[in-house]
């Protein structure tokens, strides 16, 4: 439930900023009149992000099990990877983000209605389509519908309060800092994902190794303990977990964790953009 609501609070909060910087630029420069826009695409992007979710959902329960697994792997795979290209994008550009996006908008709105809907749309599409693919994921995952999506559901909701927040001007932290803590515990969380992807494509036949186990601790982690649900939970653990999902893991996790910790190059900029979000007044 913690990894699900952590990719919620996460991916909601980058959509939160996006639309909070959006809105403020438009009512500082007295372009109030192209709002309805703005909040046009917005919309489009949340309709189509759940559209996508219940596809997900609703198309594999048609699916013969060898094939449900297939697809479950595979999009576990190209979640794992797009997610981990999110969070080095965002640590990349998180100190940017507010001058970047104003340009865009400045871009779209020479242009006319359209651009700007256009521009709302992917600015929060992205992040709303790799909610719905994680987030599905880590259900298949789990195998509990419940817990994941209320935890994901927490965490979109603490993101829209923590928006609004930024909105008003009554709440500043470093951004840079926030996504870079949340961009590891992340990549942890990606890398039981990827396990579990592992196991869904050796279950469906494409990969081998299915009974080679790496070890099994079910008895000292009994899965369905309160204990072994956490750690489920928060990490994606398997206490049988094969000997390739343990490779795998490891070959993930250690090399992605080491170069995004990193320290990096960031071109300087001035310190309110990095630590403050656009207010309306």
């Amino acid at each position: 439930m913690f990894g699900n609501f952590l990719i919620g609070l996460r991916e909601g909060l980058e959509a939160s900023l996006v639309v909070c910087i959006l809105v403020a630029y438009l009512v500082k420069t007295g372009n109030r009149r192209q709002l309805p826009p703005l909040w046009a695409g917005v919309g489009i992007a949340v309709t189509l992000s759940l559209a996508f979710g219940a596809l997900l959902q609703f198309g594999s329960s048609t699916l013969t099990f060898q094939a449900k697994e297939a697809l479950g792997g595979t999009l576990s795979v190209l979640s794992v990877a797009l997610v981990t290209w999110m969070v080095f994008w965002m640590r990349r550009t998180a100190r940017h983000l507010k001058s970047e996006l104003q340009d865009k908008l400045d871009a779209a709105l020479a242009v006319g209605t359209g651009a700007l809907v256009v521009t709302s749309f992917f600015a929060v599409g992205r992040e709303g389509l790799e909610t719905s693919l994680f987030i599905w994921t880590a259900v298949q995952a789990t195998g509990d519908g419940v817990r994941p999506l209320t935890g994901a559901l927490l965490g979109l909701a603490t993101s829209v309060v923590l928006g609004w927040l930024f909105y008003k001007g009554a709440l500043r932290i470093n951004l840079a800092k926030f996504f870079r803590w949340t961009g590891a515990m992340l990549v942890v969380v990606a890398a039981g994902v990827l396990a579990y992807g592992i196991h869904d494509l050796q279950e469906a036949g494409i990969l081998p190794g299915l009974h080679s186990l790496a070890f099994d601790i079910s008895t000292t982690i009994p899965p369905d303990s309160w204990y072994g649900t956490l750690v489920k939970g928060v990490f994606n653990f398997q206490p049988d977990p094969t000997a390739l999902q343990v490779v795998v893991w490891s070959l993930y996790l250690i090399p992605v964790m080491a170069f995004f910790l990193a320290p990096g190059r960031t071109r300087p900029v001035s310190q309110p953009e990095a630590t403050e979000a656009p207010t309306a007044g």
